[in-house]
């Protein structure tokens, strides 16, 4: 690997990292930058994944405040979320990825509608009493909704955090930046049962992982300061705005 392309690999998971730490989809970024640098795309995807993790821990730290009240819901979910990472990552491994490539902007066009009507949305489910009823209350259908959104990470994950962040907004309402904190820590579980697949399974280039390791774990990290700064309405519109121009990026690719 020749320098420019060791330093724009290195660009690339900087920005991802920071990008999933503040809305996610940073996949869209760094996954492309591969493609660029001559990989193919199963070795694209995977890689990606492996590279990528650092960040969501980068991401995590930063929000350990956020994360500190919150054990026993991340103790529960964390158990779809494994079990939906191992299924997708055996799909990924088992299968081509071009079917579902095709829907990947659709999905994150859904999540962006869902995130900008997720008021309206969330009173629905909360009259409906499919939301939870208290801090306490883990609603079976964020159980079911988690391990699905587990397999789509391990298979493809462009748009994962906007998607569960959506998710979250509806069926478990809190403080916007507790639940962006919730949503790093479950991609990093996620991402985390992907990568031990990954590692003993599947064409991990290793030489591009390493060099995108350190940039995504910066970028994730230091993305925490800015999503606090942003607040909760700028948040939420860097959600929208973000997942509407990466749908848009795919949607042209």
């Amino acid at each position: 690997m020749d320098p420019l392309t060791a330093a724009g690999l290195g660009a690339a998971a900087f920005a991802a990292g920071a990008i999933n730490a503040v809305a996610g989809g940073g996949s869209l970024v760094s996954f492309p930058a591969l493609i660029a640098a001559g990989y193919g795309s199963k070795a694209a995807n995977v890689t990606n994944t492996v590279a990528l993790w650092p960040g969501y821990v980068g991401g995590t730290i930063g929000y350990r405040g956020e994360l500190r009240r919150q054990r026993r819901r991340i103790a529960v979910l964390s158990v779809p979320a494994v079990l939906g990472s191992l299924a997708g990552s055996a799909i990924l491994l088992a299968t081509p990825e071009a079917a579902f490539d095709a829907i990947v902007p659709f999905l994150i066009l859904f999540a962006c509608g869902v995130m900008a009507f997720h008021a309206p949305l969330a009173e629905f489910a909360r009259r409906r009493r499919l939301a939870a009823r208290d801090a306490a209350h883990l609603p079976a259908g964020l159980l079911g909704a988690v391990f699905v959104l587990a397999i789509y990470g391990a298979y493809f994950g462009g748009g994962l955090g906007i998607i569960m962040l959506a998710v979250l907004a509806i069926l478990l309402p809190d403080d916007l930046q507790h639940s962006n904190a919730l949503k790093g820590l479950l991609s990093a579980v996620i991402n985390f049962a992907a990568v031990t697949a990954f590692v003993l399974f599947g064409p991990v280039e290793w030489a591009a992982a390493a060099v995108m390791a350190g940039g995504a774990l910066a970028g994730g990290y230091l993305g925490v300061g800015l999503a606090r700064r942003l607040g909760q309405r700028w948040l939420r519109v860097a959600v929208i705005t973000y997942g509407i121009v990466a749908a848009g990026v795919l949607l042209v690719r």
